[in-house]
């Protein structure tokens, strides 16, 4: 891997966004190998993934801009759809995803953040949808999400204005999580995995269906789900030896992923 780096500590997996000369600048190389890391982690042993940005200025700038500004119509839309159907892969990975956003956080990088299950952030970030600046819209699934994240209202106000935000006016909008000094961004970020991955696996992926597919339906479509996927974790190795050592007081955390 040229353009991403890979790590496991424990049941968690770490991808770091690594062109730090050009900010991690998100170009297609490195959505491929982004991509094909996806496909080859065994999600059965790792439980939680973290993706975060290679030193200390940018989780990542953005797409690459050079790589875009020559492109036709017709090249702009492949490059859309594939950008699109990596932010849903992300989206809609089995393990929870969280994006740890150390420093900058623009365009198609907030796209990708938007795309995890929550964003925590450092004190230095930067946020922000640029493209209407540049002459175009986000093409990666931002007008959607961040409607999604902090409410259509602030999302176009944030899409109309092209404005950079920092970490303080992320927190009070809901775009994130929660803001930590730059410094023990990573620990909280691994403390947090790991307090994820400590949970019934097959429960939180459920969580995670549910939760995921269930934001675009009705409430009784989504409540339906909810219903197909909570069966489904009983009768599970994990459900049986949870509920049995509860009622004898007893905290479980033996969890087998079975």
């Amino acid at each position: 891997m040229e353009f991403i780096r890979y790590e496991e500590k424990g049941r968690v997996g770490i991808i770091t966004l690594s062109r730090e000369e050009s900010l991690n600048a998100l170009c297609t190389p490195m959505l491929r190998e982004i991509d094909k890391l996806l496909d080859e982690i065994d999600t059965d042993e790792i439980r939680c993934l973290i993706i975060t940005g290679a030193g200390k200025k940018a989780f990542a700038a953005g797409a690459d801009i050079e790589e875009m500004s020559d492109m036709s119509p017709v090249e702009s839309r492949k490059y859309s759809l594939y950008g699109n159907s990596l932010m849903r892969k992300i989206e809609t990975y089995p393990i929870p995803v969280i994006a740890a956003v150390n420093g900058y956080c623009l365009g198609g990088a907030c796209e990708m953040s938007l795309s995890c299950d929550f964003r925590i952030c450092s004190d230095n970030a930067v946020f922000g949808q640029p493209e209407a600046g540049l002459g175009i819209t986000p093409g990666w699934g931002g007008t959607q999400r961040m409607a999604r994240a902090v409410g259509i209202a602030m999302a176009k106000q944030i899409m109309y204005t092209a404005r950079n935000f920092k970490a303080d006016e992320a927190l009070r909008i809901g775009l994130v999580n929660s803001v930590h000094p730059q410094e023990e961004l990573m620990d909280y970020a691994l403390k947090l995995a790991e307090k994820i991955s400590s949970n019934a696996p097959i429960a939180v992926r459920a969580c995670k269906e549910a939760s995921t597919r269930g934001i675009s339906m009705d409430l009784d479509q989504a409540c339906k789900i909810e219903s197909d996927l909570f069966s489904s974790c009983i009768g599970t190795y994990d459900q049986r030896n949870a509920m049995k050592a509860f009622m004898n007081k007893e905290k479980y955390t033996d969890f087998q992923n079975r």
